[in-house]
């Protein structure tokens, strides 16, 4: 089965020193919504997820697991919450999280079980959208003004069709996507898909390219997505810096976008650019299309020239995406 183009933030999962990473304490946006889940369940929630990012570096893989949450979602839906799909918690339950496109996240759901056990009244909708934001945050990248007060999904007949996500690369009969899901996403471009998939979800062409740049951030697994290779010299063990300057351990394999694979900025979109970049960098054929498309082209030149441009463009879109289907009901 083809994997997504999401399936390639994948999990690189080791122990390093957190003593390493003293943060200040992480603020939480205003933009609460007044649900009985409180500010300080919040605050501890995040402390909790800081330390599980910056003591794994599993950030890649919550970015994805929060992703495919919200990438489900089906803006043309207008039946009773949550049968749009979107950032629900639904990921948690089978048959969603033993998808295709979703292999090895089962992983990242246990990694934040305790979370949610030390604050039961935070959703797990929450907790994955807020260990996405903040793995991005924690790497270098933009902080992005996130809302919290998800109400979760209940249980396996709320989870989302399969189908719905994008493929990197087309089946053996030259077809990207396929029938299922909510919508047919089937297309013989990579470009063609991509807007299939996304424009379902409500995103534009800005859009669609700002969160490829999300690339930059993790590997493929061989194994997994049946792309990339084994490992490459920059995932063999070889030294890896972090967005702090520490050096990070982290268990070799797999291919990656960018050779600081555990830092978040716009060296996705200069590699993409680069015909002499190394060889041994992933170029799918949904990350080449972002310079081959009329319509995404402006958006990746610009992306690549300013990294300050596409931090503000990635940040509205994180945010947009981690809100799609979401239901922020007020308690009290």
């Amino acid at each position: 089965m083809k994997l997504s183009t999401f399936t390639f933030l994948v999990l690189a999962l080791c122990t390093s020193d957190v003593a390493a990473f003293v943060q200040n304490k992480p603020a939480i946006s205003s933009r609460v919504s007044p649900l009985q889940v409180t500010r300080a369940d919040l605050e501890g929630a995040q402390e909790m997820i800081d330390k599980i990012l910056l003591e794994r570096n599993c950030g890649p893989v919550m970015v994805r697991l929060a992703w495919h949450d919200a990438g489900t979602y089906d803006a043309s839906i207008k039946e009773e919450w949550p049968a749009a799909g979107g950032a629900v918690g639904s990921i948690r339950f089978e048959p969603e999280i033993n998808h295709g496109a979703n292999a090895g996240l089962a992983g990242a759901v246990k990694l934040l079980e305790p979370v949610k056990a030390a604050f039961p009244d935070v959703s797990y909708a929450d907790i994955f959208q807020m260990a996405s934001a903040r793995s991005i945050e924690l790497a270098g990248g933009p902080k992005i003004d996130m809302k919290y007060g998800r109400c979760d999904t209940t249980g396996p007949h709320q989870c989302s069709k399969e189908g719905n996500l994008p493929d990197a690369e087309p089946s053996p009969e030259g077809k990207y996507g396929g029938p299922g899901g909510t919508a047919s996403t089937e297309d013989k471009t990579p470009n063609g898909h991509l807007r299939k998939v996304f424009y379902r979800m409500g995103l534009n062409d800005e859009e669609i390219v700002a969160l490829s740049g999300a690339h930059t951030f993790g590997r493929a697994y061989k194994d997994r997505s049946g792309l990339g290779a084994t490992e490459t010299k920059f995932t063999n063990g070889s030294k890896q810096i972090r967005a702090d300057g520490t050096e990070a351990k982290y268990n070799p394999g797999g291919s990656s976008w960018t050779e600081r694979w555990l830092v978040f900025d716009n060296s996705y979109f200069t590699t993409m650019a680069d015909s002499k970049a190394d060889p041994e960098l992933l170029k799918l054929s949904t990350d080449k299309t972002l310079f081959d498309d009329d319509g995404f082209k402006p958006f990746a030149e610009k992306f690549r020239d300013s990294q300050d441009a596409f931090f503000e463009s990635y940040a509205k879109a994180h945010k947009k995406l981690s809100e799609l289907g979401s239901k922020f009901e007020p308690v009290e």
